[in-house]
């Protein structure tokens, strides 16, 4: 998809099942490469960057093959250590097979990882990490050469970081003892990797705490369904509330939403919410106060940018700081187009609501700033293009499908040259 035309002003209705996280089954993608065995994967979700991935495993001499909605991978044959740098290039969870080869082999050749530009991301964590547990590193130009399998001991991450944690497990799984990893993330998609590696037959305790200990032990394939995207959910609520819309989520976990749902609550929206169903109805919005974003559980730095598109029209001021990303304001020049009166300065955005936003045009240029722009569009008067939406397919699938089926006027172009 190249660009996505909206007609704004018609409010979100429907009902939605969420899809399958994209941050979930990229790391346990990556896992299938850390020993062999047969697995079969359900609930994944159709999105580019699932298919970025089943290519570099492919090309890492990996079998894949999708049936009937489950994602079956076959990683019993030989397996090689470089992945393809022009896919690697492409998304940022590639550096997960690093730890992954590491426990495989004892060796990786890693390209630097790509995907969405938000600032500095530095890989020192995931390395220090590695070399503390005996890996030896080093960079040549744009490619990481590590060496050795992880002997076990101790890692103390300094910064709770997700990928680092993810990869960190990974690479336990092939060491010569046990590994405890303190200051470990907790998101809930560490916790689904750890329940997909136990499924296994992995010794791994403390998933979801920031102490993660992982005991090697033979493994085996099998069969895993992958965690619901609160990251989509949070989208599509953000994108109700600002039309005033009524939506019903089903398919997720509201527990997992916390930071977002009270968020919402404090600016009218009302939510009533099940074990796994989330009803939200739009009411005119006001400011909720401030909102910092942080590590699980504090409020996700995924869900800002979509929550800043949501608060356009609210009445009063909203000051959002973002701690996670150096440079993940980058939807405020967009949201400027449509008429947002937004003013950043550092890691802070102050967001004054407008009467009314109109149609624009808007290039996308990651993937939650793009979900921030459609927001914007649904809201706004008339029609809006938002160009470069091809970041919008690598974590949400069949995005206008799914806009059309909540009453919204969207129409995908793709590119005709």
């Amino acid at each position: 998809m190249e660009t996505l035309t909206i007609r704004g002003g018609r409010p979100l209705r429907g009902r939605l099942a969420v899809q399958g996280s994209k941050n979930a089954v990229l790391p346990i993608l990556a896992a299938t490469a850390a020993f062999p065995g047969r697995f079969a994967l359900s609930n994944c979700p159709p999105i580019r960057d699932l298919a970025v991935t089943r290519a570099l495993l492919e090309g890492l001499g990996l079998d894949t093959e999708e049936r009937e909605g489950v994602l079956y991978v076959e990683s019993g044959g030989p397996v090689g250590t470089a992945p393809d740098p022009a896919l690697s290039g492409r998304l940022r969870s590639s550096v997960l097979l690093l730890g992954a080869l590491l426990a495989r082999r004892g060796e990786a050749e890693i390209p630097l990882p790509g995907g969405c530009v938000l600032g500095e991301r530095p890989l020192d964590l995931h390395l220090r990490g590695l070399e503390a547990l005996g890996v030896r590193v080093r960079c040549e130009g744009d490619r990481l050469l590590c060496l050795g399998r992880p002997a076990g001991g101790t890692v103390l991450l300094p910064y709770p970081s997700v990928g680092a944690t993810e990869n960190l497990i990974l690479a336990a799984l092939g060491a010569a003892g046990p590994v405890r990893i303190l200051g470990a993330a907790k998101e809930p998609e560490i916790r689904d990797l750890a329940g997909f590696l136990r499924a296994c037959g992995a010794e791994l305790r403390g998933a979801g705490s920031s102490c993660v200990r992982v005991t090697p032990r033979p493994l085996h394939g099998a069969a895993y369904r992958i965690l619901p995207d609160r990251m989509e959910a949070a989208t599509w609520l953000c994108a109700a509330a600002a039309t005033g819309g009524e939506l019903c989520l089903t398919e997720l976990r509201p527990a997992q939403l916390r930071p977002v749902l009270q968020v919402l609550r404090r600016a009218g929206c009302e939510l009533r919410e099940t074990e796994n169903e989330l009803r939200l109805r739009g009411r005119a919005l006001r400011a909720p106060g401030p909102v910092v974003t942080g590590p699980y559980p504090a409020f996700p730095t995924d869900a800002q940018a979509p929550l800043m598109a949501a608060l356009l029209r609210a009445a009063g001021s909203t000051v959002i700081e973002e701690t996670v990303f150096s440079d993940r304001f980058r939807q405020v020049p967009g949201l400027r187009a449509f008429g947002a009166d937004i003013e950043l300065a550092g890691r802070l955005a102050r967001i004054r609501g407008v009467d009314r936003l109109r149609g624009a045009e808007a290039a996308a240029t990651d993937l939650r700033g793009a979900a921030a722009l459609v927001i914007a569009a649904l809201a706004a008067e008339g029609e809006s293009r938002i160009t470069e939406a091809w970041h919008l397919d690598r974590g949400y699938g069949r995005f206008a499908e799914r806009l059309r089926s909540l009453g919204a006027e969207a129409e995908a172009e793709e590119n005709q040259i």
